[in-house]
């Protein structure tokens, strides 16, 4: 005989609860939210906040930490793409998904990153990180550049992303433009670490970037 309960859902820590309520506050259209403010919607003390992070830009650092952590995990338990570079192609559809799933909240995350801090986190060590997840082992690049490619390439195509998104993040790329111009620029970055039978598929994504 079986039991019709059902065990609880984990209660969320200290930590995740001031991020929840940061998240609220800026669905909310309340980007200029205090640390007091923080507190409140978190039901916290006014320490609390401070304690587990030290600064309010610590904490869109860890809200910018939460949305990689959700492109890896969500290109973790996607199905194979086949070679390295449409595993990268995947990669830009899952990341952009994910920016795009909150644009009003991931907007002001992404300005807050951008702007000097005391503090520097750790965006591009991440970013490096979920490029190399995605390119794997190199299946299908051109075998006389394959080490080359995955030692350099997490790189360039971080940077490629994180331009994407500062043009999306200052209103200048739309939605779409966001998704096309990020997989231009991973193609581009592509392009010369490919076999040759994969390049004309790489040619046409870039074309497509350039779309109106």
């Amino acid at each position: 005989m079986t039991s019709d309960k059902t065990s609880p859902s984990p209660r969320p820590s200290t930590r995740e609860r001031v991020l929840d309520a940061a998240e609220r506050l800026l669905a909310s259209g309340h980007a200029g939210f205090s640390m007091r403010d923080l507190a409140s919607e978190a039901s916290l003390s006014f320490a609390t906040p401070f304690n587990q992070f030290g600064s309010k830009g610590a904490i869109m650092l860890a809200l910018s930490a939460r949305r990689i952590d959700a492109m890896r995990e969500r290109l973790n338990h996607a199905p194979s793409a086949g070679t390295a570079a449409a595993s990268v192609l995947a990669a830009v559809d899952i990341a952009a998904s994910v920016m795009l799933e909150a644009p009003s909240v991931n907007r002001v995350v992404m300005g807050s990153i951008g702007s000097p801090s005391d503090t520097p986190g750790a965006v591009s060590s991440r970013s490096r990180d979920l490029w190399s997840l995605a390119l794997g082992e190199g299946a299908g690049l051109a075998d006389a550049t394959r080490d080359l490619a995955l030692a350099t390439l997490p790189d360039p195509l971080a940077l490629a992303f994180r331009g994407a998104l500062s043009f999306w993040t200052a209103g200048e790329y739309d939605d779409r433009a966001l998704r096309r111009s990020a997989r231009s620029a991973a193609a581009a970055c592509l392009f010369g670490f490919v076999r040759a039978d994969e390049r004309r598929t790489l040619l046409a994504t870039m074309a497509d970037g350039h779309r109106p």
